[in-house]
């Protein structure tokens, strides 16, 4: 694809509501944002776009929470793709920008040319909220299944959450004349807010996964559906394209649904690693453990997944035996 310069809604996040028909939503743009979190690794083509897709979900779902700290989204698999884990952390103060930060592992040997959601194996998909000291953190999780995390994640919402929830999303690599290609990302999060379907809360039925066709009846049933086909029109370009506005995508898909908006948030790359944090979680070991850890070089070192950062450090100040000098 061929995109123009960055624009004022590249990495933002807006909050919109469908007074016609009950819902709530979110349009997110990453381009920066997926910028920071992947140039940190070189990782194969499949494995970036789905580290891609799971970021894009992750700016979605982080906002539509009262967050007060941070949301996490994790992928475990069997596949050839172990791992995928995201953090989405609240602003700090009103007005200031979320913050974004994402990792995969792999093994490279098992990489293969199919599809990048071919590249995960049997698992589970887990949404997982910490809102800070003092509370009790929570952890849904889902099994993998359908073809792709967004499916995993709709599926998430049906049956943790009983929310109907809906995500059309694109992502790709962007490129124009004289400059490097670069991952841009785009999409669109439905929610209808009805009480849940009085059969999604029992236990009778086949056990399978629910999904968000089983939330709905009557009315609300044929709002969802409306809107559904309506969002099913939305073309790639105007998900991630510079020449369409969130607010005007909007107007474009749903006009006749009353869209109404609210302040848009920004996101950015963020990591919250440090040396003290390092510290502290070495502090837990004795001086005998740390001795384990220490390379050949007389010291210890440790590495972000996320961002890369290298920290090495000094085995005699480590741990709970350490001088205090």
């Amino acid at each position: 694809m061929t995109l123009g310069s960055k624009i004022a809604w590249d990495d933002t996040v807006l909050p919109f509501q469908l007074d016609a028909s009950d819902m709530r939503g979110r349009v997110a743009r990453l381009d920066g944002v997926l910028d920071g979190i992947l140039k940190q690794h070189n990782y194969p083509q499949p494995v970036e776009a789905l580290v891609a897709e799971m970021a894009l979900l992750t700016a979605l779902i982080g906002q539509t929470m009262s967050l007060r700290w941070k949301l996490s989204l994790q992928v475990q698999s069997k596949g050839a793709v172990r791992m995928i884990a995201t953090d989405y952390y609240a602003p700090e103060k009103e007005g200031e920008p979320a913050r974004i930060r994402a990792y995969a592992s792999f093994d490279a040997d098992r990489i293969t040319d199919g599809a990048p959601f071919e590249q995960v194996g049997e698992g589970y998909f887990a949404i997982l909220i910490d809102q800070g000291e003092g509370t009790q953190p929570y952890q849904g999780i889902t099994p993998l299944a359908e073809t792709s995390l967004s499916q995993c994640a709709e599926a998430y919402f049906a049956q943790s959450e009983q929310l109907p929830t809906r995500f059309s999303l694109s992502f790709g690599k962007s490129s124009e004349p004289g400059k490097p290609e670069h991952w841009r990302a785009g999409g669109i999060m439905l929610q209808h807010m009805p009480k849940a379907s009085p059969f999604a809360a029992q236990n009778d039925g086949s056990g399978e996964v629910l999904t968000a066709a089983d939330l709905v009846s009557g009315e609300e049933e044929e709002n969802w559906n409306r809107v559904n086909i309506l969002l099913e029109t939305v073309e790639d370009l105007e998900l991630i394209g510079p020449s369409v506005s969130p607010s005007e995508l909007l107007l474009r898909l749903f006009h006749e649904e009353r869209p109404r908006v609210y302040d848009a948030q920004s996101v950015r790359f963020g990591c919250t690693c440090s040396e003290e944090r390092v510290r502290q979680s070495l502090s837990i070991y004795s001086a005998k453990d740390i001795k384990t850890m220490t390379t050949d070089d007389g010291r210890v070192t440790a590495d972000c997944q996320f961002c890369g950062a290298h920290y090495n450090l000094d085995p005699a100040t480590l741990g709970f035996d350490a001088s205090r000098e």
